[in-house]
């Protein structure tokens, strides 16, 4: 396996646990009686897959690891097809899950039902690590999404020292346990939500410069840049400066892969040297853009410099 582009950081995502979206578009939702559904999509899903079909849009090559299993498996990988540029997937035991969302219309809402997923094996789990330590040596590594049964919560930080080790930059978007234990192997780049962050650090945080505070206490600890995703609020980018980004204004359709988008266009940016502000500025147009889009869709690119130019990032004390 080599490099994507010589002349390039390679950049790879992992997901574990990746999925089948299926979205439905329904007029409402109503306790036992059948809802017929005016739209129906199918996508490749998975939080690291979403971050892979990110990077294709803004025409960034990526290795995409995932693990497939069974049937839906199968769909799986004819769903990436034309999405993702290169995949690499290991196939496993059980079946790839089934993920559902249902887009109300009246009154406006939005359901999630997200599957458990198939077991992967120390072995499996072990060969997994060993090959996208190789793809990303030198370059950038997504760690993100639900962990497979089978998986400790420590894999995250485990696969972010070793990656360290050899001179990449880990990413990590998790939460929870995975999170928690991750950060104390100081990734370069971590992007909880604000729910995300208030469970990391234990208690709520109503106010923007309450979350900056705590980002700020992260960066001390070893994660090189923090960023806070706050809906429509914006977000926070925290390392050696801070940077607010505030959101362009736009209609909510779905936010079914706005923070994978994200961290896309995060990893984009910084791989290719960009201003900490271009690279937020470049995140939020990719998260609003996705929310635009119905179902698990992904940001139009040709919509993202008319987004940029509405997005207004400070930096500041």
């Amino acid at each position: 396996m080599t490099p994507v582009q010589a002349d390039m950081p390679p950049i790879v995502t992992l997901t574990l646990n990746p999925c089948v979206d299926v979205s439905y578009d329904i007029p409402q939702l109503i306790e036992d009686q059948k809802v017929h559904a005016t739209a129906t999509r199918l996508d490749p899903g998975g939080n690291g897959i979403n971050v892979a079909r990110a990077l294709k849009r803004l025409r960034i090559p990526a290795w995409a690891c995932a693990t497939v299993a069974g049937e839906i498996g199968m769909l799986f990988e004819r769903l990436i097809g034309g999405q993702i540029d290169h995949p690499h997937l290991v196939r496993i035991d059980g079946e790839t899950r089934i993920n559902t969302t249902l887009q109300q219309r009246q009154p406006r809402a939005q359901f999630e039902v997200s599957a458990t997923g198939p077991v992967i094996d120390a072995a499996t789990l072990d060969r997994i690590s060993a090959e996208v330590l190789e793809l990303a040596r030198n370059g950038y590594a997504v760690l993100t999404g639900s962990r497979s049964p089978g998986v400790p919560p420590g894999y995250y930080a485990e696969l972010c020292a070793a990656l360290r080790a050899q001179g990449a930059k880990p990413v990590v978007d998790a939460q929870g346990e995975a999170l928690a234990q991750a950060v104390a192997a100081r990734p370069f780049l971590i992007k909880p939500n604000r729910f995300e962050l208030e469970r990391l650090v234990g208690h709520p945080l109503p106010t923007r410069d309450e979350v900056i505070r705590e980002a700020r206490v992260l960066h001390a600890q070893g994660v090189e840049w923090v960023c806070v995703s706050l809906g429509g609020e914006g977000a926070v980018l925290v390392g050696a400066e801070t940077y607010i980004g505030h959101a362009p204004e736009v209609v909510v359709v779905s936010t079914v892969g706005a923070g994978d988008s994200m961290v896309g266009g995060l990893v984009a940016a910084l791989s290719r040297h960009a201003t900490p502000a271009d690279a937020l500025r470049l995140a939020l147009a990719c998260g609003s853009g996705t929310s635009q889009q119905p179902g698990t869709e992904l940001f139009d690119p040709a919509a993202l410099p008319g987004l940029q130019a509405q997005v207004n990032v400070q930096l500041i004390a």
